[in-house]
């Protein structure tokens, strides 16, 4: 079967055509709503990395990056909200255990959404999660300063730091509980209709068959460096369809450059280890970004005044691009971006 064959594409396809694109505009300004959810978990969309033995797709990397870009191109925020999802999927298949056979099939034929509190883990060897052992369990305090999907999701996958300097995961529920209290929604530039809140932790007991993994902190710091150096799919996805407001003459120009970009970032990404050209594939996240740039900026001033209203898709691509350029962001590749801005300056 061909990438552009696979089903789970055509599903995306007629998800972002009839329901999210026509929807964006309003979701932008009021929220992602739980029918758009509801239309993700019955697409199949979410077992798109999970094993077939649990209801999943096991989609290869180049369907898993198209459906990323078809999603972002038409609602970023819908498609913000789903993607948390892949990554505890992912985990749980990597995993055993009780929490494994408790939640990779639910997770994997959309019968539960799930989100990720872990970004938080990047601010090492700061610990704003703290996790220590507790009777048959886990006790966690802190903060998470981005909670992404409050209110749609099912279950979410926390992780803290503890007193040995080992990433801890664990399964909860993704609500107000016991020792679990969340901030009202922030009011942010740019997907503020994802739905994201801070988390404050005081005190929240988790049992043992709740933890999906404990790992080094070098390890999972690695590990999660190498994820973080690809182009993202999404970016990509928003040029595309910035593109889509332009005429030919200017779109001809800035597709080629796209396409040129795309193939390089994603012909790396598939042929290195994850440790591997790692220089290379951050320079090409970058050039992907500043080619969303180049087309969200030009969908723009092809709008004139009247991409400045609210209602008006121009304007939320620039802004949704905006918001890329730091999601999944670490210290490294904000170096970076900075140094290539600087010298593009002189």
């Amino acid at each position: 079967m061909t990438t552009t064959a696979h089903p789970l594409i055509a599903r995306a396809r007629q998800l972002a055509a009839e329901l999210l694109a026509p929807n964006a505009e309003g979701v932008d300004q009021e929220g992602v709503p739980p029918s758009h959810v509801e239309e993700i978990k019955r697409s199949g969309l979410l077992g798109l990395n999970a094993p077939k033995e649990y209801g999943g797709a096991d989609a290869s990397a180049p369907v898993a990056r198209r459906v990323a870009e078809i999603l972002a191109a038409a609602c970023c925020s819908t498609w913000f909200v789903q993607t948390q999802h892949h990554t505890p999927v992912t985990t749980l298949a990597k995993s055993k255990g009780a929490v494994r056979e408790r939640l990779l099939g639910p997770l994997a034929r959309g019968e539960l959404m799930s989100g990720v509190a872990y970004a938080h883990l990047r601010s090492y060897p700061r610990t704003p999660v703290r996790v220590v052992r507790d009777r048959k369990g886990w006790r966690f305090d802190g903060s998470v300063p981005w909670y992404t999907g409050w209110g749609l999701n099912d279950v979410m996958l926390l992780a803290g730091w503890t007193d040995t300097g080992e990433a801890l995961f664990a399964f909860t529920e993704a609500r107000e509980q016991r020792g679990l209290r969340a901030s009202g929604p922030m009011r942010l530039a740019a997907l503020t209709a994802a739905r994201t809140v801070s988390l404050e932790l005081d005190g929240l007991w988790l049992p043992d068959e709740a933890t999906v993994l404990r790992i080094p902190h070098e390890e999972w710091l690695a590990a999660d460096r190498a994820r973080t150096m690809n182009a993202s799919p999404a970016a990509f996805g928003i040029a595309e369809a910035a593109l889509g407001l332009l005429d030919e003459d200017i779109a001809g120009p800035l597709r080629a450059r796209l396409d040129e970009v795309r193939c390089r970032a994603y012909t790396l990404a598939d042929r290195s280890a994850p440790d591997e050209h790692a220089e290379e594939r951050l320079a090409l996240r970058i050039q992907a970004f500043e080619v969303m740039q180049e087309t969200t900026t030009a969908a723009v001033v092809a709008g004139g005044g009247r991409a400045l209203t609210l209602t008006n898709k121009a304007q939320r691509l620039a802004r949704e691009g905006m918001f890329l350029l730091v999601q999944g962001q670490t210290a490294e590749s904000r170096r970076a971006h900075l140094g290539v801005l600087a010298g593009n300056a002189r």
